[in-house]
């Protein structure tokens, strides 16, 4: 290749290489941060509430209707609904990976508008809600009162009308949510005295529609030709509670009137009493705000913490901000880990090449070259779309040892020239290049290729493997980019011509250390080629070796446990407690209160935030509780308190010390969107259509053969049909003797117990709902149905005359899924074991005890991995096998040839698989076992195995390549190899040892985000050692074999060249001999 002019004009070289750092320098600074691409899938959930319905009441006439509407929208991948006993339904669609949410959403809106017909009119007048929802939590912060001083409601409210609003308008800012409910002017009913006065409460929704009303009278004087005109004015709706109090119900007979504050106290008060926030045992209210999609999330984050600083300063005396997540911590926390990396690998690296080179300015040529090629890259990143995440910033770690690689071989090409006697190290350079030029291009285009049928896996695995994939494809090919430009030109200005004449040398410790090196490395030389002799010979030994190593490969694949993404220490721990079925709020907020003592006296903690009437797992009623707990940071908590260990202790207590409750503790998962813990998430489907009692006990026994198999932990289900409740029976022939309709004593009952929402009213700038209901204290129990009365005519007739009432056991929540009664089964894998081989578990459970018309989907992650991994996994190795092997046989004119690369690359694979296998080992001694964690072969070890074989493949293009050189002047076949193999093992040397010392750090890498590192650089730095040792003893043989194949087919066509250059390499071996 003709690369002169890059070397005889080295300014034009290095212009070339500033322009490429000035354009990464620009996309770095606009490039957006995040913690893992946009990998959810997008979800569109529907809202709707029906006051006062149950549980199957909203399924069948709230959520039945949408979803035969919804079902089939374009690109659902699948949909979950909820409907609960207080009333709200909830579905959620979700759509294949890459779908436009804002274009789903849409599409949602119409199918549910096609519905709205067919719902109840109490459900259309509050209202269906469409939204996308944002899957990735940015941050979850509590306003909370440090001094006791206001009530739930002040607070609550406080936030919704002072602090959200301001929220909502941060740019990135997708929505903003308070687990808190909205003033509302209660109007509280006594069914006593309202039966007095011949009184229902359809009568106060009646009063309130005409008095509590907004009107447009006009104005006076218009077009009246007047000198003034004035607009008329009616004091439109209520505003307070003493207004509300003097509306006229009705005029008595005596010449008085009826007013609401007669029949019913009013009060401001809350919309719902479903919710009660605590934080660090203080009264508050929780807040969660979601990111939209596409933004820069860290800069979001800061501004929202700016705000809320900048808030806390004008709020009321007493009244905090608590932070209890924030997604920047583990992302800052991790970013500066891999920079830390970075910085380690880069070090390390150079001290590798100094020891081999010995002279600092070779060393400084490839220490140039990294920052080229690595700043070059967020360019481009930038260009394609690309975040700054943590897997394009582990892609840049495992960039550092290729880039390295490609400069290495130019300078140890211009050294071995020098070496040879040259005079001038530009002369040097030029005839070296026209060496390597080949070689480089195409080891680039290997390498590269190895990394583009990556980038064409669907799905979630598929956007990882992309991020990584491009990320490493740029940056090596500016590597290559600076290896062909700038590399030679820097040799030609920074290298000195070998002096011959020694004068007296300096015996310095540095010159003693390389003197004694260099009669190191030559003696290893001379061994060595009898080492590749040796195998030449015994071409039996070569061939047994390689199948072996495939063999073995084979074997390790099947065994090693496989995963997604291992679960890293986030900083944040979530709880759930689930009460015995029917428990009252009273009695949740006490066992919430015992477990928060409990999760406060562990030291790791640093603060915590209880949502009582709210479970993340479970759904929303008076018998859930929720806890987010936020650790300390990670430089203050010691070795023996990351998250599983304090997660494993909270459990441990909590069993102890509470009895009459199930407290679960679980992990965030890894990937934000998906479920709420990193369990299996698995949805039993009742096909039959039958009883929920016997869909439960079939799940039952299915969750008890699960349990029994080695590989689960445990399997539970927070669904329970045995929450009490009491079956109301309408004697229709006894209503009509009396003249009434059965509906009007259901209106009656809604009225008083189930609530109505009767009006609006303006206040602080909202608009907030009238509630009628009956008071608290006169619903409390069955006794009370002896005051409510109905009304048929001008009577009042006792409502127990006609309804009969019967204790039964219902669910609290009825879920399906895919439009079958589902219940959601959370499978969490046992120690030791991977959600791989749990999910095989499933599915032979399933097979053996499952009765016909049952079956299960998976969702969540779990429904990923279970399409992604094997099959595609498989394939896209293979492509990498075909492309490698393609692009070498074009390069080599050789079907034949380029295998003598391919079969070397087997034992690389296998020897990551065995490091991860020890480690893995190493780590099931329960002593390690905190400190080790478990390794399994998840992206992360596949990503590193994709890439070992683009380097791998390298190493032995190299050999191949100078062996061929040295056929063509005239050698026989055997010293060819031999003597080929020898002049590129010390570069071969330095690479891989400079790429296995510096990924050195990421393999013992501790804190943040280790699991994931510590699976790249086991897998790396195993992969390459064991693979490098057994190419340059293997690949000389099989070059043999090959290249004796190939010119039998097609003789070689020697190259009649003045042989200067090779008698001075024979005069050198022969002065090694």
């Amino acid at each position: 290749m003709k690369l002169d002019r890059f070397i005889n004009r080295p300014v034009l070289s290095t212009v070339i290489s500033i322009v490429i750092v000035i354009l990464g320098i620009l996309g770095l600074f606009t490039l957006p941060i995040t913690q893992y691409p946009d990998i959810a899938p997008p979800t569109v959930s529907v809202r709707a509430t029906y006051t006062g319905a149950n549980a199957q009441t909203v399924l069948n006439s709230v959520i039945a209707p949408l979803e035969d509407q919804i079902n089939g929208v374009e690109n659902m991948m699948y949909m979950t609904s909820n409907a609960s006993n207080n009333g709200s339904a909830d579905i959620s669609i979700y759509f294949k990976q890459g779908t436009d949410p804002d274009m789903a959403a849409v599409n949602v809106q119409n199918r549910v508008s096609m519905a709205q017909g067919l719902l109840p009119a109490e459900v259309t007048k509050v209202g269906v809600t469409t939204q996308k929802r944002q899957n990735s939590m940015l941050v979850v912060f509590a306003v909370y009162d440090a001094e006791d001083r206001y009530d739930q409601k002040f607070l609550e409210n406080y936030a919704k009308i002072n602090l959200i609003p301001e929220v909502q308008r941060v740019p990135g800012v997708g929505d903003a949510n308070v687990l808190g409910t909205d003033y509302s002017m209660r109007i509280w009913l006594k069914p006593d005295v309202m039966a007095q006065y011949k009184l229902v409460p359809n009568d106060v929704s009646n009063v309130l529609a005409e008095q509590n009303v907004e009107a447009a009278p006009g104005s006076f004087g218009e077009q009246g030709n007047q000198s003034f005109q004035y607009t008329i004015r009616y004091k439109g709706r209520l505003q307070t509670a003493e207004e509300f109090d003097n509306i006229v119900v009705k005029a008595l007979p005596d010449g008085e009137v009826l007013r609401l504050k007669d029949i019913a106290d009013i009060e401001l008060g809350r919309l719902t009493y479903n919710y009660v926030n605590k934080v660090n045992g203080h009264n508050a209210v929780a807040c969660i705000v979601y990111q939209m999609p596409g933004t820069n999330a860290t800069e979001t984050i800061n501004n929202i913490q700016d705000l809320l600083v900048k808030s806390e300063s004008t709020m009321p005396p007493g009244m905090k901000v608590e932070v209890s997540m924030n997604a920047n911590d583990f992302l800052y926390a991790s970013i500066h880990e891999v920079i830390k990396t970075l910085l380690e690998a880069f070090i390390l690296v150079f001290i590798v090449v100094y020891v081999f080179l010995q002279d600092l300015r070779s060393t400084l040529i490839p220490a140039i070259a990294i920052p080229v090629a690595l700043v070059g890259t967020f360019f481009l990143l930038s260009l394609i779309g690309f975040s700054i995440n943590l897997l394009t910033l582990c892609a840049m770690v495992l960039a550092i040892a290729i880039v390295v690689d490609d400069a290495i071989v130019v300078v140890e090409g211009v050294h071995a020239k020098l070496d040879q006697g040259y005079k001038s190290s530009k002369q040097a350079s030029i005839d070296a290049m026209s060496e390597l030029g080949g070689a480089i291009v195409s080891i680039t285009l290997v390498m590269m290729s190895v990394f583009i049928p990556v980038s064409f896996m669907g799905g979630t695995a598929g956007v990882f493997y992309r991020q990584f994939g491009v990320t490493m494809a740029i940056a090596i090919g500016l590597s290559a980019l600076n290896a062909l430009t700038l590399s030679p030109a820097l040799c030609a200005i920074f290298l000195k011509p070998h002096d011959t004449e020694h004068g007296e040398k300096k015996t310095t410790l540095v010159s003693r250390f390389h003197t004694s090196f260099n009669v190191a490395y030559d003696s290893l030389l001379k061994s060595y080629k009898k080492r590749v002799l040796f195998f030449i010979q015994k071409k039996w030994l070569t061939f047994g070796t390689v199948i072996a190593s495939i063999a073995l490969l084979v074997f390790f694949m099947q065994v090693t446990p496989t995963g997604m993404v291992p679960n890293e220490d986030m900083g944040t721990i979530m709880g759930a407690v689930t009460l015995p079925p029917g428990a009252s709020q009273e009695r949740t907020l006490e066992i919430m209160e015992r477990v928060d003592s409990l999760i406060a006296s562990d030291p790791a903690v640093k603060s915590r935030t209880a949502i009582t009437g709210f479970s993340f797992i479970g759904g929303q009623g008076p018998s859930y509780g929720s806890f987010i707990i936020k650790l300390k940071d990670w430089d203050e908590r010691s070795m023996t308190q990351s998250a599983e260990v304090v997660y494993g202790s909270l459990f441990m207590r909590a069993q102890k010390v509470v009895k009459d409750a199930q407290v679960l503790f679980f992990t965030p998962p890894m990937i934000p969107g998906y479920s709420a813990s990193s369990d299996i998430e698995l949805n039993m489907q009742d096909k039959t259509g039958g009883s929920l009692e016997r869909f439960f006990s079939v799940s039952k026994d299915y969750m008890a053969a699960l349990t029994a198999r080695p590989e689960i932990k445990s399997a539970q289900t927070t669904f329970n049909p045995n929450f009490p409740q009491y079956m109301i029976d309408i004697d229709a022939a006894a209503c009509k003797k009396v003249g009434i309709s059965p509906s009007d004593i259901l209106l009656t009952l809604q009225g008083y117990y189930g609530g109505l929402y009767a009006s609006n009213f303006n206040r602080f700038g909202k608009m907030y709902r009238v509630m009628v209901q009956a008071d608290p204290a006169l619903r409390a129990n069955m006794e009370s149905l002896k005051n409510v009365k109905v009304r048929n005519g001008n009577e009042m007739a006792p409502i127990s005359q006609f309804i009969t009432i019967e204790k039964v056991y219902g669910p609290d929540i009825i879920s399906r899924f895919n439009m079958y009664t589902s219940l959601k089964v959370m499978v969490a894998p046992a120690d030791g074991f991977t959600s791989g081989q749990a999910l095989k578990a499933l599915e032979e459970v399933a097979s053996t005890t499952l009765p016909a018309g049952f079956g299960y989907e998976l969702g969540g992650m779990a429904r990923e991995e279970a399409e992604t991994s094997g099959s595609t996994t498989g394939l896209i190795f293979v492509l990498c096998f075909v492309f490698v092997y393609l692009l070498l046989s074009a390069q080599y004119e050789s079907y034949v040839l380029p295998l003598a690369v391919l079969l070397s690359i087997p034992f690389g694979l296998m020897g990551s698989f065995l490091f991860v296998q020890g480690w893995a080992a190493l780590g099931s001694i329960p002593a390690l076992k905190m400190i080790l964690g478990t390794m399994s072969n998840n992206i992360y070890m596949q990503i590193a195995l994709i890439m070992l074989m683009g380097l791998l493949a390298k190493n032995a293009i190299l050999i191949v390549e100078f062996a061929l050189d040295r056929r063509r002047m005239g050698m026989s076949i055997t010293w060819a190899a031999v003597l080929g193999a020898a002049a590129r093992l010390r570069p071969i040397l330095m690479t891989s040892l400079a790429m296995v010392v510096g990924l050195l750090p990421m393999m013992f890498a501790f804190g943040v985000g280790a699991h994931g590192n510590r699976t790249l650089g086991t897998a790396a730095i195993g992969g390459m050692f064991v693979g490098m040792i057994f190419q340059i003893l293997i690949v000389p043989a099989l070059f043999v074999v090959f290249q004796y194949l190939q010119e039998k087919v097609k003789p070689i066509e020697w190259e009649d060249l003045d042989n200067s250059d090779l008698n001075t390499e024979i005069e050198q071996y022969a002065k090694n001999k």
